[in-house]
């Protein structure tokens, strides 16, 4: 089991930064990638960016440009660098990992709000 836990959301202005944080612990050897959901109200939970062990990192094409994902495997944490921040990033934003040994073993963090005045 893998548990994970966000930090570093909160109220910003248009334009503005913040930089997530997600701590991995537990069967941290079982991960494959890390990566951030998001999911504004009435609407889907969507892909942002991920990053796998070897470093290869996708980005939505929303936020190409302005997001970097980077991972730290020494600290098992996983960061999302949020630059050029528009009203349409506000959502709850989560971090996920996947397991390399299933598909289908995924993990999810509790989430931590964005939200992003114009």
């Amino acid at each position: 089991q893998v548990q994970l836990v966000e930090s570093g959301g909160g109220l910003v202005q248009a334009g503005g930064s913040l930089r997530l944080s997600c701590a991995a612990s537990g069967s941290i050897f079982s991960i494959n990638a890390l990566g951030w959901y998001r999911q504004a109200p009435g609407k889907q939970r969507e892909l942002v960016a991920v990053i796998i062990s070897g470093g290869t990192a996708k980005y939505a094409d929303s936020v190409k440009g302005r997001f970097t994902i980077s991972r730290d495997n020494a600290k098992n944490t996983v960061y999302l660098q949020m630059n050029s921040l528009k009203p349409e990033d506000t959502a709850a934003y989560y971090c996920y990992a996947n397991s390399k040994y299933s598909a289908t073993i995924v993990w999810w963090g509790q989430g931590t709000q964005v939200t992003v005045s114009s």
